[in-house]
C-alpha cells in the first residue's frame, strides 16, 4: 500500500519538481507565477505499483488555489495526473497545461490519465466554458467534462465554484473497481455526497503494459497567467486508509496587488474608446446573431412525445465536420447520408433530408415514431433526429460494412460467401417476423430491398428507412393508401393500393432471390426472358437447371439443398395471389428447418404470370404517381 500526507510541503524530499515548480519559505507549493508560457510538474517520486491481478484503486485530497494576476485575463489552469512517467520535456504550456502538445495527442507516447481545472474555454478541445472541470484520457479533449461546481447536501442541488477566485478550494479523485469520481467543495464545506463526475476507466486499457504509474500536478501559462498553487495533500491506494487533512493549518495564498498608475486621458481617448467599445458591441451581436441563425432549430406540437430522442444541430454539425464531402456516406430518394463522430468517439450515421415537400415530412416522422416502439437486434438502430426550418435529421448507429446492394452489385467489394448470404436473409426475415407479430402494433415496412439493408462490422443484415411504414393494430385493418415501393418488389395488389404483411412477404421474396442470384429485380437492357428475375428463376426450373440462376460469383461454394430452399422460398413469397403466400412467423419456421417446405412446381398456380401482372402493376403505379405529382404541383402555384 502507498500512502502519504503533505500538510505543506517543507519536506521536499520524496518530492520530483521541475518547470516553475517551487516551495515558498511558508511551505507553500507554487507551480507557476505570474510569467507567461511557463509549465510546472510535481509528482511523488514513489510509484504505485498495480497489475490485472491487482487492479488500482486509490483515493486523494488536495487543496489547491489559482490566483489570477491582476488586470490581466486567468489561466490556463491545472491538473492531477497519473502517469508512467514524470518525463514531460515533450509537453507544451498554454491550453496543453503541461501535459500534451500538438502532435502527440491520443498517441500511445502520450499515455495519461489527468483531472483538469481549466480556466480557458478552448472550442477545439470541446470545451463547455471557461470554468470547468474534466477528466482527461491521452488527450485533451475530456471524457466527461461539467462546469466547476458542488453538490450542496443542505439546498440539494450544485453550487458553482469561481475557480480563478483566488480561495482555496478542496478537490477529492477516488478511483475503484474501473469508476472515477472526482468532486470538489470550498474550504468550508465537507466533501458532497454526490461527486461532479464519474466516468468508467479501465486503468489496463489507459496504460497498456504498465505495472506503475506516478500521481502529481502539472500546471500551466500563455498570454493568460495565474499563479498556481497547492496547499496540501493527501494520497493512499486503500481508501480507507486516507489520511485527513489539517484544514486549520493552511498556509496562506498570496494575492498580488495591482500596480496603480495616473491615468490623465484626453478627451480624443475617451472618445476612441467608446468607438472601440461600440464597434466591439456591434461585432458580437452579429456573431451571436450568425450562431442562432447557424444552427437554429424547429420544433412542433408532435415532437414533444420525441424530445429525450432530439440530438442538438450544432453537435450534429460538428459531428459531421460541417457535413463535409469527407464524411458522405452516399444518397437516397430523400436525402443524403453523413458519417459522423460523436463526443466518447461514438459514431452515427446522420440522414439529412430537405425540409420542403408533404411527402418527405411524412416520411420523417414515420421514422420518428418507429425509433420510439421498434428494438430488434436485426433493425437498424435509430438514436434520434433533429428539425430545422429547412432540414430534417435522423440520426442512427453507423454501420461500418454499408449497405448489402453495394456489396451484391459493386465489383470493388468483396464477394459475400453463401454462409453470410445466409445469415443475411435469416436476419431479415427475424426482423420482419418482429414487425408484423412481435411489436405493439403492426408495421407494415413497404419498402423492403437490398439498399435498406445495412451490414453491422459482423455483416450481420440490418433492415432500415422506415420512411414508407405504416402501423396499425394488431386484428385491426390497413387503410388503403398511395401505390408506394420500388418498382420490382411491389406485389400485384398495389394496384387496388393496398398494402398488407402480405404486400411485405412479396418484396421479402423477391429479396431473397435477389440475395442468391445476384441480380436486380428488374434489369431492362436484358434479353427479354430473363429482364425480370422472378420469372428467370421460374424459367430455369423449368428447365430442370435451377441452379443456373444462382450468381456465378459464388462458383459451386453452397450447398446445393440450401440455395433451393431458398430460392423455392423467395418464389412461394412472391406469388402473384396473396392467399398463397406464406406468413413470415412461417418463413422464419422454413429458414430454420423447423417447418418442412411444402410442394411447390415451376407450374403453381401464381409462379407464371408474374410477367403480365408486373408489368401491368409497373405501368399503373407510375401513371398514378405522376398524375399525383401533377395535381400537387398544380395545387401548389
Amino acid at each position: 500500500m502507498t500512502s502519504f500526507v503533505y500538510d505543506n510541503f517543507r519536506n521536499q524530499e520524496n518530492l520530483y519538481l521541475d518547470g516553475s515548480a517551487k516551495v515558498l519559505p511558508d511551505g507553500l507549493l507554487q507551480l507557476t507565477n505570474a510569467s507567461d508560457h511557463q509549465m510546472a510538474h510535481v509528482f511523488s517520486k514513489k510509484p504505485i505499483q498495480f497489475s490485472s491481478s491487482t487492479p488500482l484503486s486509490f483515493s486523494t485530497h488536495f487543496v489547491c488555489a489559482l490566483v489570477p494576476q491582476p488586470g490581466v485575463e486567468g489561466g490556463h489552469g491545472m491538473a492531477f495526473v497519473v502517469s508512467p512517467s514524470m518525463d514531460f520535456s515533450h509537453a507544451e504550456s498554454t491550453r496543453y497545461l503541461g501535459i500534451f502538445n500538438v502532435s502527440k495527442n491520443g498517441s500511445p507516447s502520450s499515455d495519461v490519465l489527468a483531472v483538469e481545472l481549466d480556466t480557458i474555454w478552448n472550442p477545439d478541445f470541446e470545451d463547455i466554458d471557461n470554468n470547468h472541470v474534466g477528466i482527461d484520457v491521452h488527450s485533451p479533449l475530456s471524457v466527461a467534462i461539467a462546469s466547476a461546481s458542488y453538490y450542496s447536501d443542505i439546498k440539494k442541488k450544485n453550487e458553482s465554484i469561481n475557480l480563478l477566485s483566488g480561495k482555496p478550494i478542496q478537490v477529492w479523485v477516488d478511483y475503484e473497481g474501473t469508476m472515477l469520481n472526482v468532486s470538489m467543495a470550498p474550504l468550508e464545506i465537507k466533501k458532497p455526497s454526490l461527486p461532479l463526475l464519474s466516468q468508467g476507466i479501465n486503468f489496463s486499457e489507459v496504460f497498456p503494459n504498465r505495472s506503475r504509474v506516478f500521481v502529481g500536478f502539472s500546471a500551466a501559462t500563455g498570454t493568460a497567467l495565474s499563479y498556481h498553487y497547492v496547499l496540501s495533500w493527501s494520497f493512499s491506494t486503500n481508501r480507507g486508509s486516507l489520511q485527513g487533512l489539517d484544514l486549520s493549518r493552511l498556509p496562506e495564498v498570496p494575492h498580488p496587488r495591482a500596480q496603480h498608475k495616473n491615468l490623465f486621458l484626453s478627451p480624443m481617448v475617451i472618445v476612441l474608446f467608446g468607438f472601440l467599445a461600440i464597434m466591439g458591441l456591434g461585432v458580437l451581436t452579429g456573431m451571436y446573431v450568425f450562431r442562432r441563425c447557424k444552427y437554429a432549430e424547429v420544433t412542433e406540437e408532435w415532437e414533444k412525445e420525441f424530445g429525450a430522442h432530439r440530438f442538438p444541430y450544432e453537435s450534429l454539425y460538428k459531428a459531421t465536420k460541417g457535413f463535409n464531402e469527407d464524411e458522405f456516406l452516399g444518397k437516397g430518394g430523400f436525402g443524403e447520408v453523413y458519417r459522423g463522430t460523436l463526443l466518447l468517439s461514438r459514431e452515427i450515421a446522420v440522414k439529412r433530408m430537405s425540409h420542403d415537400g408533404d411527402q418527405c415530412v411524412k416520411q420523417f416522422i414515420s421514422e420518428v415514431v418507429s425509433m420510439r416502439c421498434l428494438k430488434h437486434r436485426n433493425l437498424v438502430p435509430l438514436l434520434g433526429y433533429c428539425r430545422r426550418k429547412h432540414e430534417l435529421l435522423l440520426v442512427s448507429e453507423y454501420m461500418p460494412n454499408g449497405s448489402l446492394d453495394e456489396h451484391l452489385f459493386d465489383d470493388q467489394k468483396p464477394v459475400l460467401s453463401w454462409p453470410q448470404r445466409l445469415v443475411i436473409v435469416k436476419g431479415i426475415a427475424s426482423a420482419l417476423c418482429y414487425l408484423h407479430t412481435g411489436a405493439d402494433q403492426v408495421v407494415l415496412h413497404r419498402d423492403i430491398k437490398a439498399s435498406n439493408i445495412m451490414l453491422d462490422a459482423e455483416f450481420n443484415g440490418r433492415l432500415g428507412d422506415f420512411g414508407m411504414a405504416r402501423f396499425h393494430d394488431h386484428g385491426g385493418y390497413a387503410y388503403p393508401t398511395g401505390a408506394v415501393g420500388t418498382i420490382g418488389y411491389m406485389a400485384p395488389e398495389v394496384i387496388d393500393m393496398v398494402a398488407s404483411t402480405g404486400t411485405d412477404v412479396y418484396a421479402f421474396g423477391v429479396f431473397m432471390l435477389e440475395v442468391t442470384c445476384g441480380r436486380r429485380p428488374v434489369e431492362p437492357q436484358l434479353q427479354c426472358e430473363k429482364r425480370l428475375l422472378i420469372k428467370w428463376v421460374c424459367e430455369c426450373w423449368k428447365r430442370d437447371s435451377l441452379l443456373d440462376a444462382v450468381d456465378p460469383r459464388l462458383g459451386d461454394e453452397f450447398l446445393q439443398e440450401e440455395v433451393e430452399m431458398v430460392m423455392k422460398l423467395g418464389l412461394l413469397c412472391s406469388n402473384t395471389v396473396p392467399e398463397s403466400r406464406p406468413t413470415m412467423e412461417q418463413v422464419v419456421q422454413y429458414l430454420n428447418n423447423s417447418l418442412p417446405l411444402p410442394y411447390v412446381s415451376p407450374y403453381t398456380v401464381g409462379f407464371s404470370s408474374h410477367s403480365s401482372v408486373l408489368i401491368d402493376a409497373a405501368s399503373l403505379v407510375a401513371s398514378r404517381s405522376w398524375s399525383a405529382s401533377s395535381n400537387s404541383s398544380s395545387s401548389g402555384q
